[in-house]
C-alpha cells in the first residue's frame, strides 16, 4: 500500500499546491500529468482544447457503432465536427447525404465507398488503412465494410454537424406519401408496402462482391476527381524525429474544404513550435501519448495531455508544439477547414530575419544563430537519451 500511495499523483510543484483529500478520479489524473501539475509557464484563462471519444454517447446498431465530438462536446471547435464509426464485415452505413462536406481517414480494415454527383457522374472504390476519402457537401454516398470490417474517423467542415441529423434515403421514403413514391418509381401498392418504415442507418448485410461487379457504368462517366486518396503512398516530409504526410487540394484534388496532415513523432521528439496562419487546427490522436502547450497571447498559455482516441484543438494563429511523452511512436492527424495546408515555423522565421534584430529581441549571443534553420524541420528529435 505504501508504494501504491507514492505513485498517486498530487497537484504539487515545488512549494505550490497541496495533496488531495477528497475522493477523485485517480486514473484520469495519471493520464493528465501536465493538467494536474501544469508547467510553471502556464498562465491565465485558456479555453478547454481537449475531449475524448471515450466520454461521448455511443450509438450502437446491429452493424456497428458511431460516436461524435462536435461543438456541443468541445465548444472551442466551431469549425470541425467528427465521428468515430465502426462497421462489422459487410455492414452498411446507408445511402445518405448531408449539408457538410465529409473527409475521412481509414484507421482499421477496409470499406467500399460510393457516390454520385449532380451531373450523374458516379464513383465506386475500395479504401484501406491509411486511405482518405472526401465527399463534397450535398452529394449522396454510402460506406460498406469489407472482409475485416472497418473503423474510421469522419470529419465534417462545421462544428455543429451531427451524425444523427443526416438525410437518409430510408428515412425520406418512410416520410413520403406512398402514392408519391408509387408515382415516382412506377411501383405497385405491394412494392411500396415493402419499403422500410424507418431509417436503417447502420445495418448488417453479406459482404459485397468484387469491386468490378459493383461498378455501375454511367452514361455521364465517373467523377472528374477521385473521392479517394492513398495518403501513405505519398513521399512524406522526413525529419530526424519523425515524418509528416500532407493532403490538401493541391494533391487530393477533390478535397476543397479540408486540408490535413498525418504526423509521426518518435519518442522524445516533438512537432516543432509553430502556428497556422489560415485557420484553426483540429487534431485526432491515433496512438501514443502527447503533451501540447497552446500560447494564446497576452501572457496566456495552457498545457494539455493526449492519448489515443482524444481530440485536440488549437484556435487560429495560436502558437503550439506537440511532444511525444511516451515510449512508442506518436501518430496524430492535423485537420484544417481550408483548401490548403499552411504553417509558420518559429525556427525558420527567426532564421530568415536579420540576425541583429533576432539577437536584440532574445538577449542572446551569436551562438544562438547556429541553432536556427532556414529550412523547415517539422519534427525535432529528442536531445536526450530515451
Amino acid at each position: 500500500m505504501k508504494n501504491e500511495k507514492m505513485n498517486i499523483p498530487q497537484p504539487i510543484r515545488g512549494e505550490k499546491g497541496a495533496t488531495v483529500k477528497i475522493p477523485r478520479n485517480i486514473e484520469r489524473d495519471i493520464q493528465n500529468p501536465d493538467m494536474l501539475v501544469p508547467p510553471a509557464t502556464d498562465s491565465g484563462t485558456v479555453a478547454n482544447m481537449k475531449f475524448s471519444f471515450s466520454d461521448t454517447h455511443n450509438r450502437l446498431e446491429r452493424g456497428g457503432y458511431a460516436r461524435e465530438v462536435t461543438v456541443r462536446e468541445l465548444p472551442v471547435s466551431e469549425n470541425i465536427a467528427s465521428v468515430n464509426m465502426r462497421l462489422k464485415p459487410g455492414a452498411i452505413r446507408e445511402l445518405h447525404w448531408h449539408k457538410e462536406a465529409e473527409w475521412a481517414y481509414m484507421i482499421y480494415g477496409a470499406a467500399r465507398i460510393t457516390s454520385v454527383d449532380s451531373e450523374g457522374r458516379n464513383f465506386t472504390e475500395d479504401v484501406t488503412e491509411g486511405d482518405l476519402w472526401y465527399f463534397p457537401s450535398g452529394l449522396p454516398h454510402s460506406i460498406q465494410a469489407l472482409d475485416e470490417g472497418a473503423e474510421f474517423l469522419l470529419v465534417f467542415d462545421d462544428g455543429a454537424f451531427s451524425e444523427n441529423s443526416t438525410f437518409q434515403v430510408t428515412d425520406w421514403l418512410a416520410h413520403t406519401p406512398p402514392d408519391i413514391i408509387q408515382k415516382n418509381f412506377g411501383l405497385t401498392d405491394e412494392q411500396v408496402k415493402g419499403l422500410p418504415s424507418k431509417e436503417k442507418y447502420i445495418f448488417e448485410e453479406p459482404l459485397p462482391g468484387s469491386l468490378t461487379s459493383d461498378r455501375v457504368e454511367s452514361p455521364n462517366g465517373i467523377v472528374p476527381h477521385s473521392f479517394k486518396y492513398e495518403l501513405l503512398k505519398d513521399d512524406p516530409i522526413v525529419s530526424e524525429g519523425g515524418r509528416v504526410w500532407i493532403a490538401d487540394s493541391s494533391n487530393f484534388k477533390a478535397s476543397k474544404t479540408i486540408a490535413s496532415a498525418l504526423v509521426e513523432v518518435q519518442p522524445g521528439a516533438m512537432r516543432e513550435l509553430h502556428w497556422h496562419p489560415n485557420t484553426d487546427e483540429w487534431q485526432y490522436f491515433i496512438s501514443g501519448k502527447a503533451k501540447m502547450t497552446v500560447f494564446a497571447a497576452d501572457g496566456h498559455a495552457r498545457t494539455f495531455n493526449y492519448q489515443a482516441g482524444d481530440v485536440g484543438y488549437v484556435p487560429f494563429a495560436m502558437g503550439h508544439y506537440v511532444e511525444n511523452i511516451g515510449d512508442e511512436p506518436l501518430y496524430f492527424l492535423e485537420i484544417f477547414k481550408s483548401d490548403h495546408y499552411a504553417d509558420v515555423s518559429l525556427n525558420q522565421w527567426l532564421a530568415l530575419t536579420p540576425e541583429k534584430l533576432v539577437l536584440q529581441h532574445l538577449d542572446m549571443d551569436k551562438e544562438f544563430l547556429h541553432s536556427l534553420s532556414k529550412e523547415k524541420h517539422p519534427i525535432i528529435k529528442s536531445n536526450k537519451n530515451i
